[in-house]
Formats: C-alpha cells, sequence, structure tokens
C-alpha cells in the first residue's frame, strides 16, 4: 500500500524546525528577544536559560535527523518527537487557557498538534519497519 507522507518526513521537518528555533532563542538572545517578543535579556540567569533552551532544541533536532536516516533509531526518534511536540502543545494551550491569547503562539500550538498527530499516525501505519 503506498503511503501519502514518506516515513522519515516528519522527523526531519520537525528536525529542521526546532534546530532553526534553538538558534534563534540561543544564539543572541540580546538582540532577538527584544525583537521579537519585547523583552529585554539582560540578567545572566536568563541568558543561560536561553541557551539551554538552545541546547536541549539542538540535541533533540539531531536525534530526530538521525532516526529519520538511520532504521534502528526512527521509532524511539518518532516517540520522543510525538512527546516533545506534545508536551510544549500542553504548555501553550495552559498558557492560552490562563494568560490569553496569542496568534503566533496559536499557531506555533496547532503546527505542534499536526506534528504530534503526524508521529503518532507514522507509529501505527509504519509499525511493520520498526524493530528490525
Amino acid at each position: 500500500m503506498e503511503r501519502k507522507f514518506p516515513r522519515n518526513l516528519q522527523l526531519v521537518l520537525s528536525g529542521i524546525i526546532v534546530i532553526l528555533a534553538g538558534l534563534f532563542y540561543g544564539l543572541h538572545p540580546l538582540y532577538v528577544m527584544p525583537l521579537t517578543f519585547k523583552f529585554e535579556v539582560e540578567a545572566l540567569a536568563l541568558k543561560n536559560i536561553f541557551r539551554a533552551i538552545m541546547g536541549i532544541y539542538l540535541g533533540l533536532g539531531i536525534y530526530w535527523l538521525l532516526g529519520a536516516f538511520r532504521q534502528e533509531l526512527w521509532k524511539s526518534a518518532t516517540l520522543c518527537n510525538v512527546l516533545f511536540m506534545g508536551g510544549i502543545a500542553s504548555g501553550r494551550l495552559i498558557s492560552l487557557l490562563w494568560d490569553g491569547f496569542g496568534l503566533p503562539f496559536f499557531v506555533a500550538m496547532v503546527l505542534e498538534l499536526i506534528f504530534m498527530v503526524w508521529g503518532f499516525y507514522n507509529l501505527k501505519a509504519f509499525k511493520s519497519y520498526v524493530g528490525k
């Protein structure tokens, strides 16, 4: 049976997006955050937090890319991706309900939910490819 999307596309796209987001957050938070989110990053602890987030995003993005191209990592990378996307989307939903609506964050939440559902679909649809 022919599949609509290649099995690895979800991991490749989310890997690239998360790596770029990590670089965006972490390389120059002093300059990027005031321009994008209208707040200053002056405290050392806050700079450290953004660089730590960058490290998490880079590590996960690289793992997902490895999972897209190495059969033995595909299932665990996809499951990791589903948990990450679901966790981030859940946090955004809590913020939406608690703090109020923000269009850019709502769009991000919808995209994260799409990647999460797509990952679940892949885990089910490509079950016969896993564990060989």
